[in-house]
């Protein structure tokens, strides 16, 4: 596929608390034919760890 599903874009940053639902997500780009884009950012808001992490659509990126 050359294009990403349901119309999601090639470029994508999620973003979320650092918790099982974030790594699903991640996870599940990944399963769609996402691939990671550099390493993940992470910040503290003074209650919880926060996550982002791109992901770029087959070849994108290189």
């Amino acid at each position: 596929m050359s294009t990403p599903p349901d119309g999601l874009p090639v470029y994508r940053v999620l973003t979320g608390p650092d918790d099982a639902a974030f790594c699903r997500r991640v996870s599940e780009a990944l399963a769609l034919g996402y691939r990671l884009h550099e390493g993940p950012s992470v910040t503290f808001d003074g209650e919880r760890v926060i996550v982002a992490q791109a992901v770029v659509w087959g070849d994108m990126g290189d």
